[in-house]
C-alpha cells in the first residue's frame, strides 16, 4: 500500500512541476533552461500599473496601484506582504537603531535618521487595499505591510490588488531621498509599495535595515505627474510625449521584464544620449551646475560606458533592453532596473569605476536576480569580478591579475578574526567592514578562483551558460556550481561548501626538498588542486599540476599532471626524477592561499 501511495505522490509532484513550468514560461516570457535542475523551477509574476502625483514643494506624493499577481507556485497562499522601504527613514526604525548600535556604522547614515524632523522623514501610508474588489485587513509593521487575504490564492491563479497610498520622500540619507549632497532634487528608489517575493523557500519579507533587495519579476506601467520643469530619467521606456496641464506634466513609462522601477528627477539635469554600436541607447543625466572638470568627465564617460556595455554583453550575455541610463543622484552608487544612480562630483577614474561596477550589476543581480539579502556575495562579488575585468580591458597596459585587490581584501578578512561565512544574511554581519570584505572581495575571489580550479576557458563558458540558463530567474549558489559541473564534468560541491559555507582557509606550504623529491603539506582545512613550479639544479624548469582527488577531474593544462592528492592526507611527496633547486606553489597567485610565505622553498 505504501508503495502505491508513493507512486501516486510522485505522479502528483511531476504534474505540479509540469504545470508550474508551463505557467512560468507563459508569465515570465522567457524560455526555461533545458537542464534537469530547472524542470521543477517556478517563479511568481507581477504586473504593476501605478499613477503617481508628486508635489515638488512638500516632497509628498500620492499613489494608486493596480497589481495583478500570478501565483505560479504549487502552494496555496493565505497572506501576502509588501515592502514599505521609505518607513526606514524614521527615528526609532530598525535602520536607525542598527546604525546607532553597530560598531562601525555607515558614515552616510550614522545617527542622522534619529534627528529627522516630521517634514524630513520618509513614509508610505497605505490608505486602502483590496483583493479582487474586496477590502482587506492589513497592518504596517515597520517597513513591511502584513496583509490578510480575503480568499486564498490557489496555484496558477491570478488576483488583482488595488491600493491607494500617501508618501513623503525623506531627506537623502541612504540610496533614496530628496536634495542629496550634490543638490539632486529627487532620487526615487524603493519608493512604492513593493510586493515581497515568494519562492520555494517561502516568503522573503525582510525588513529594510541596511542592505540589498529582492523582488518579483514582472511588467511595470507607471504614469508620473510632476512639475513640468523637471527632467526625469530612470527605468522604462517613455510612451509618447508628456501631457502638460498647467504647471505639471504627466509622463508614462513601460518597463517589461524587470523586478523594480526607479526614477530620478531634477529641473537642472542635462540629458545626453549615446548609441552603443549594434546595442542600446545610453542616457546620461547630470546637473548643469557641476564644476567644469566634472562636466567634462560626464562627457568623457559616454564612449567608455559604451565600451563597457559591449564588454559585458560579449563576456556574460547580450543586454536585453533597448536603453540604459546613468543618472547623477543617490549617495554613492547603486544599481537599478535599466539604470544606475551615482554621485557625480568625482575624478574621472572614480566616475568610470563606479559606472563599470553599477552597470555590471545589470547582469549580476538585475538579470541573474539572486536574493542579494541571502546571497549578497553572488551579487556584489560577481559584479566586482566582471567589472574589474572590464576596467582592465580599457587600460593601455592591462594587469595580469585585475582581481588582485579582491584577493588582498579577502585574505585580510580571513586573518582578521572577524570573518563570518558567506551564508550570513546581509543584515546580520557583526561589522559593516566584514560584510564589505565578504560580499565584494571574497565573492569576487570565489568566481576568480573557480577559474584557477577548472581553467579560465571553462570559467568563461560557465559564466555564459549561467547567464543563458538563469537570466530572468532567481539563481542560487548551487546553480553557478552546477553550471560549472555541467561544463567540466567535475565534482565541485566541495568548493561551495568550504569557501562559501564555512570560514575554512587555504594554506598549502613546501615542507621539504630532498634531491628529486619535494614534499608539500596542507596546513589549512580547505582542499584545493595545486599548481607547482619547479626549478632544477641544471637551470631548467617544469610545471606540475596535482589534481584534487575529490574533484574527480583535471583542468586543461600544459603542465605535467601528477598523481591525485586526497584531502585527508596532510602531506604529499612528488618525485621529479631530477635534482631540485627550488619550488613554488601557485605562481599565478590565483589561489587564495592566506600565507604565501611558505609557498616557496
Amino acid at each position: 500500500m505504501k508503495k502505491v501511495l508513493s507512486i501516486f505522490a510522485f505522479a502528483a509532484l511531476l504534474s505540479s512541476c509540469d504545470s508550474a513550468k508551463t505557467a512560468t514560461e507563459n508569465t515570465a516570457k522567457q524560455p526555461m533552461t533545458t537542464t534537469a535542475a530547472a524542470d521543477c523551477y517556478w517563479q511568481q509574476h507581477v504586473d504593476y500599473k501605478m499613477n503617481i502625483d508628486m508635489n515638488t514643494t512638500t516632497y509628498q506624493y500620492k499613489g494608486d496601484q493596480t497589481l495583478v499577481y500570478t501565483n505560479n507556485s504549487p502552494d496555496v497562499l493565505t497572506r501576502v506582504y509588501y515592502h514599505l522601504y521609505f518607513n526606514a527613514f524614521q527615528p526609532g526604525s530598525e535602520m536607525d537603531l542598527r546604525s546607532r548600535t553597530i560598531a562601525d556604522p555607515d558614515r552616510r547614515v550614522g545617527d542622522r535618521i534619529s534627528k529627522l524632523k516630521p517634514n524630513e522623514i520618509g513614509f508610505i501610508k497605505v490608505n486602502n487595499l483590496s483583493q479582487n474588489g474586496t477590502a482587506l485587513n492589513y497592518e504596517t509593521v515597520g517597513t513591511v505591510l502584513e496583509v490578510e487575504l480575503a480568499k486564498p490564492i490557489q496555484p496558477g491563479e491570478k488576483v488583482t490588488f488595488q491600493m491607494n497610498w500617501d508618501a513623503q520622500v525623506p531627506v537623502q540619507i541612504r540610496r533614496s531621498g530628496r536634495n542629496n549632497a550634490e543638490g539632486v532634487a529627487l532620487s526615487m528608489t524603493q519608493w512604492y509599495p513593493k510586493l515581497a517575493e515568494y519562492d520555494d523557500e517561502g516568503w522573503h519579507a525582510d525588513p529594510y535595515i541596511g542592505r540589498e533587495f529582492h523582488g518579483v519579476w514582472g511588467d511595470f506601467d507607471v504614469s508620473l505627474t510632476i512639475d513640468k520643469d523637471y527632467v526625469v530619467g530612470g527605468t522604462g521606456y517613455l510612451q509618447g510625449e508628456p501631457v502638460i496641464k498647467g504647471s505639471k506634466k504627466t509622463l508614462r513609462y513601460k518597463a517589461p521584464r524587470v523586478h523594480d522601477f526607479t526614477w530620478a528627477a531634477d529641473p537642472d539635469y542635462i540629458h545626453d544620449t549615446y548609441k552603443v554600436p549594434n546595442g542600446p541607447m545610453l542616457h546620461f543625466y547630470y546637473k548643469k551646475d557641476l564644476p567644469a572638470e566634472n562636466l567634462k568627465n560626464w562627457k568623457d564617460l559616454q564612449p567608455d560606458t559604451a565600451k563597457l556595455m559591449k564588454f559585458f554583453s560579449e563576456n556574460v550575455g547580450e543586454y536585453p533592453y533597448d536603453q540604459y541610463s546613468v543618472i547623477q543622484g543617490g549617495d554613492g552608487g547603486m544599481e537599478y532596473a535599466m539604470s544606475t544612480l551615482i554621485t557625480g562630483k568625482r575624478s574621472y577614474g572614480s566616475l568610470l569605476g563606479v559606472t563599470a561596477h553599477e552597470l555590471a550589476h545589470t547582469w549580476f543581480q538585475f538579470l541573474l536576480a539572486t536574493n542579494e539579502a541571502k546571497h549578497e556575495w553572488m551579487d556584489e562579488g560577481f559584479t566586482s569580478y566582471i567589472s574589474a575585468l572590464a576596467m582592465n580591458s580599457l587600460r593601455d597596459e592591462p594587469r595580469d591579475n585585475p582581481t588582485s585587490g579582491s584577493y588582498r581584501g579577502y585574505i585580510g578578512l580571513a586573518k582578521s578574526g572577524k570573518e563570518q561565512p558567506l551564508t550570513t544574511h546581509a543584515d546580520r554581519y557583526e561589522y559593516n567592514g566584514a560584510y564589505g570584505a565578504a560580499a565584494y572581495s571574497k565573492g569576487a575571489v570565489f568566481i576568480a578562483q573557480l577559474g584557477y580550479i577548472i581553467g579560465e576557458d571553462n570559467l568563461k563558458k560557465t559564466i555564459k551558460k549561467y547567464y543563458n540558463d538563469f537570466a530572468f530567474k532567481h539563481p542560487k549558489p548551487m546553480d553557478i556550481v552546477r553550471t560549472a559541473e555541467r561544463i567540466t564534468d567535475f565534482e565541485l560541491d566541495w568548493y561551495l561548501i568550504d569557501f562559501a559555507q564555512t570560514t575554512n582557509t587555504i594554506d598549502y606550504g613546501v615542507k621539504s626538498i630532498d634531491g628529486a623529491d619535494v614534499t608539500l603539506e596542507r596546513i589549512g582545512l580547505m582542499p584545493m588542486p595545486i599548481d607547482l613550479s619547479v626549478t632544477y639544479t641544471d637551470g631548467s624548469t617544469e610545471d606540475f599540476y596535482i589534481p584534487l582527488q575529490m574533484m574527480r577531474g583535471e583542468k586543461p593544462t600544459s603542465a605535467t599532471v601528477a598523481k591525485d592528492w586526497a584531502w585527508a592526507y596532510p602531506t604529499y611527496t612528488l618525485n621529479t626524477k631530477k635534482s631540485i633547486a627550488s619550488v613554488e606553489i601557485d605562481p599565478s597567485q590565483m589561489m587564495a592561499d592566506i600565507n604565501r610565505e611558505n609557498n616557496k622553498k
